[in-house]
């Protein structure tokens, strides 16, 4: 018998197709039957904006000197129809959470610190607290598939409304929230039994298109005497057409949310493969408004994945006249805060990881309605963090627009854009750094 025991052997190699985290998920499935659940968007790589520089100005641009010079960041939403426009102070809006998959605590803590900066807050699927509407100067309703906690008295409270057709996170699809988060509280709203498992409708029971939509869309401007806002939101797929249609609706506001964008719960096989990336939607959305001559007559908000002043700046230099945040917000409550990270191993995960949010054991106290975790979180001292939070946004993306020259936040252009991947030059529809070449730019959307 031959001897191989010092015969170099090749080092063991991992797949890339068949890694870690996907074998992990096929013995699961094995394990249970069952399609995995969370919360949050899609954790994969896609191009963002993180591949886009902006251009300073230097000898054929004039910057703005950051202490004497002026650079505003004021922004109206609604002036199509609505009798009373929102009227905010930055361009940073907070996207449509519900109480339910967060604690009523949290609620309040978004209506504090967006109020604090003069900004909106937005209700999510189940209805309006008092807790978020008594802390909210302007508060967007949301109008759901699933009709939960809807009901005409609330439209009117609101300062606009947000017809929801679809979420980045599942366009398509509908959400879930289960059992252990349906208290007695979250069934009244939502006229549900509780402790039991709850899926949202993918679609509104009452229209099947565009056509239909119009005539939803009176009917909320006869309800609310057409003083209201009426937004439009759509989960990132086909923006250039669901834009399109979305202002022959009617809409005053279109909000596009792409894949990175957050959500409560629903299969992680939807989160990670339905949708397209935000920075692939903003340009089409735009060229819909441009075509049809209603850029900045409607206006777009840009939601999923928006992290710093720079994605802020960016979204607004592609052609956006508001950005909108959701998952980043709640990391500044303190969700997935390092403190409670024995909790979080408890839990079988880390801080900075953890998306169970449907199983109501948050260790922060944010996606859970046990009260002894809802504790934790003091409404008043997290509102006070994301009201800072939101001021450092405004204040990163005015350092940019003053960097370019820009007397408004508004005045970003896409001309100040420059792409570092070929993927993100294509998306984005800017040249390619160093080159002036935009990749696909004598193709269409």
């Amino acid at each position: 018998m031959t001897d191989h025991s010092n015969t170099p052997r090749t080092t063991p190699r991992a797949s890339s197709t068949f890694d870690a985290y996907t074998l992990s998920e096929i013995r699961r499935a094995a394990a249970t039957g069952i399609y995995d659940i969370r919360g949050g968007g899609a954790k994969r790589k896609v191009p963002h904006f993180d591949d886009l520089l902006f251009l300073g100005a230097s000898m054929s641009r004039y910057p703005l000197e950051g202490y004497r010079e002026k650079c505003s960041t004021e922004v109206v939403l609604g002036t199509r129809f609505a009798k009373k426009p929102i009227e905010l102070k930055i361009p940073i809006t907070i996207a449509g959470m519900s109480f339910g998959s967060l604690s009523a605590n949290a609620k309040e803590a978004l209506g504090r610190g967006a109020s604090a900066m003069g900004t909106s807050t937005t209700t999510g699927d189940g209805g309006m607290t008092n807790e978020e509407r008594g802390h909210s100067t302007q508060l967007v309703y949301q109008y759901l598939p699933s009709r939960y906690g809807m009901n005409p008295d609330d439209l009117k409270r609101a300062d606009a409304i947000e017809v929801v057709v679809g979420q980045g996170a599942k366009p398509g699809g509908g959400g879930m929230l289960l059992g252990q988060k349906i208290t007695e509280r979250v069934a009244k709203m939502r006229t549900l039994p509780v402790g039991i498992d709850q899926r949202s409708a993918c679609r509104h029971p009452d229209w099947t298109g565009p056509d239909d939509l119009e005539i939803k869309i009176e009917e909320l401007r006869e309800i609310t005497d057409w003083e209201k806002p009426i937004y439009v939101k759509v989960g990132a797929a086909r923006p250039y057409y669901d834009t399109a249609l979305a202002v022959k609706s009617g809409a005053d506001v279109v909000v596009v949310d792409g894949m990175q964008g957050g959500t409560a719960a629903t299969q992680e096989i939807f989160i990670e493969h339905v949708g397209i990336p935000t920075l692939a939607a903003v340009r089409q959305a735009v060229k819909a408004l441009q075509d049809l001559g209603m850029h900045r007559k409607v206006q777009l908000i840009v939601s999923g994945g928006i992290r710093n002043g720079a994605d802020v700046a960016k979204a607004l230099a592609l052609g956006a006249d508001a950005v909108a945040i959701g998952t980043a917000a709640l990391v500044a409550l303190g969700d997935n805060d390092p403190r409670w990270e024995a909790d979080y191993e408890a839990l079988g995960t880390t801080a900075g990881a953890y998306d169970d949010w449907h199983e109501g054991r948050d260790p922060a106290g944010i996606t859970t309605q046990d009260p002894a975790l809802m504790t934790r979180l003091d409404p008043i001292a997290a509102g006070r963090r994301l009201a800072n939070y939101l001021a450092v946004l405004t204040l990163e993306c005015q350092t940019i627009a003053r960097a370019c020259g820009k007397s408004h936040v508004h005045n970003l252009e896409p001309e100040d854009l420059v792409a570092l991947t070929i993927e993100a030059a294509a998306m984005a529809n800017v040249p390619l750094a160093g080159t002036s070449w935009i990749p696909g730019s004598t193709g269409s959307f």
